[in-house]
């Protein structure tokens, strides 16, 4: 089966799951899988270099309006002629799948990948006109997985598929004791207007009225526009000797097995991969009350959730765990534990590689569908 995956080329979240499927695929047969990225303005051809260069075949797509992306992703796919094409995320599903359908692929997939998005009573009739021609929707929690019922999805046709990671990269945090980490928080996310770098800076401030001074460490590419108003925020509460806006960091492992703490503000998720990586390397995690994190923690178990966008509750979480490492890293490893029996790429990759094999085509759905 020739699979054909399209996603954003910003380099998301979506597009890591993507790219690790593809990954996986093209390990097992080398062809079976290819990767085609909507480019956007600020998407690093370097990586893109870097994916092609592990011998990926990576396509990128035109992105500068969506009937360019759907004609552009339309002759890719005549000329690929996969079985499968999953589109990855909103409101990239819409654009692959319609190239999919001009294009005469047999089975369309949509994965969703976050559990609120900004569905306009115009695309909410596209969804569901396009989920009487998909074979299957994924949402990356069960969170996401009841927001695709939401919107009408079909129940026997939607499953949830939560998301996994490479953990290997984080095989050394033992050899990291919690007690001897920078005492620093690590917030690793792209700046875009879903993440919610404000109230976290915010809570930093609060702390540094306490007394506390923390360095934070801010890695992540993203909007230009959003990481601006991060910085100007930053300048304005004082904290420009305590916050480092790292860019994108190829380190990230490393940087996060150096540090005892892991932020992850939000205003809504699917399943955060920073999140998962944060736990594999040791650190106590702490996130946003928000569908796609609330279900990833048990709060004080391993991890803490604070409420969406309360800077002082945030503050006073961060605050007791700076106060008290011995607790934080009692924590962090009932986290760790949690994220290698949970999060793991292999059970990923195993539960797609099932859903994938059970695929109707087109004409099968027109005719479970009846007259």
């Amino acid at each position: 089966m020739r699979i054909l995956h399209f996603v954003t080329g910003g380099f998301s979240g979506a597009t890591q799951v993507a790219i690790e499927l593809v990954r996986a695929a093209h390990a097992k047969a080398p062809g079976s899988a290819m990767l085609a990225l909507r480019r956007k303005r600020h998407t690093e051809l370097a990586r893109v270099e870097a994916l092609r260069a592990e011998g990926l075949p990576v396509e990128l797509v035109a992105g500068w309006s969506h009937l360019a992306t759907v004609l552009s992703l339309a002759r890719i796919a005549r000329r690929r002629r996969p079985d499968v094409l999953v589109a990855h995320g909103f409101s990239d599903h819409l654009w692959g799948r319609f190239a999919g359908l001009l294009a005469g692929v047999p089975r369309l997939v949509h994965v969703e990948h976050n559990s609120r998005e900004r569905y306009t009573a115009w695309r909410r009739w596209q969804t569901r006109w396009l989920a009487r021609r998909t074979a299957l929707f994924v949402g990356v929690s069960e969170g996401v997985r009841r927001s695709l019922l939401a919107l009408g999805m079909p129940e026997g046709r939607t499953i949830a598929i939560p998301n996994g990671t490479r953990l290997e990269r984080f095989a050394d945090a033992p050899a990291h004791p919690y007690a001897e980490r920078v005492p620093g928080i690590v917030m690793a996310a792209r700046f875009a207007s879903q993440k919610d770098h404000a109230t976290l800076l915010r809570a930093l401030a609060l702390l540094r009225e306490r007394g506390p001074r923390p360095p934070l460490l801010l890695a992540g590419g993203g909007s230009a526009r959003h990481e601006r108003a991060a910085r100007a925020l930053c300048t304005r509460l004082g904290l420009d000797d305590q916050v480092r806006f790292l860019g994108h960091r190829p380190d990230l492992p490393a940087l996060l097995m150096g540090h005892q703490l892991a932020v992850l503000s939000s205003h809504y998720e699917g399943m955060p991969l920073s999140l998962v990586e944060a736990m594999a390397a040791g650190c106590a995690v702490v996130g946003s009350a928000v569908p796609g994190i609330r279900e990833m923690l048990v709060d004080g178990e391993d991890g803490r959730l604070v409420p969406h966008e309360d800077a002082a509750a945030l503050a006073d979480v961060l605050e007791r765990l700076l106060a008290d490492p011995a607790a934080a890293g009692a924590m962090a490893s009932r986290g760790r534990a949690r994220a290698l029996s949970e999060f793991t790429m292999a059970r990923m990759l195993a539960r797609y590689e099932q859903a994938f094999a059970a695929l109707p085509d087109r004409a099968a759905l027109r005719a479970a569908a009846g007259p």
